[in-house]
């Protein structure tokens, strides 16, 4: 009995290769580059190849224009910021703060800066107290080191 069986399975295994190695048929012969670019351009025109794993990719499309020309659209524009019918960003524009929190507006804060600057009002650079920084040891050495070096040179000259 299990010699037949592997017969039986022999005589499979050499049947099956007899069939692979076969010619295919004229249909499956190999395309050439040439054929397969021009499926491939076909394939992309019509939609029909996926993008990815996931679904066909569009075909290209040319934006639509509104039709004027670009003057047209320049004067309209311009027309319209003149109107302050024109949106800022995304949303809507921003309108400036009317005034700070005390109640002035920009141009009042300006002029006050202005005056007082005149009048000397406003401290200038070494005015204005600055807390004097920490002095280490180390760096009154190094400064003491320099005076001494500079002394030392002035003194050989």
């Amino acid at each position: 009995m299990k010699k037949a069986l592997l017969l039986l399975a022999l005589v499979q295994i050499v049947t099956l290769s007899a069939f692979a190695q076969t010619a295919a048929p004229a249909a499956d012969a190999p395309k050439s580059r040439a054929d397969v670019k021009a499926e491939t351009k076909a394939a992309a025109k019509a939609g029909e190849l996926k993008g990815g794993d996931v679904a066909p990719v569009a075909a290209p499309v040319a934006p639509a224009g509104s039709g004027k020309a670009r003057a047209d659209v320049k004067a309209d524009t311009k027309a319209a910021a003149k109107a302050g019918e024109l949106k800022g960003g995304d949303i809507a524009p921003v309108p400036a703060p009317a005034a700070t929190a005390d109640g002035k507006t920009r141009a009042e804060v300006k002029a006050e800066a202005k005056a007082a600057n005149k009048a000397g009002q406003l401290a200038k650079g070494d005015e204005v107290d600055v807390p004097k920084p920490v002095v280490t040891r180390k760096s009154a050495a190094k400064k003491a080191a320099k005076a001494k070096a500079a002394e030392e040179a002035a003194a050989a000259k």
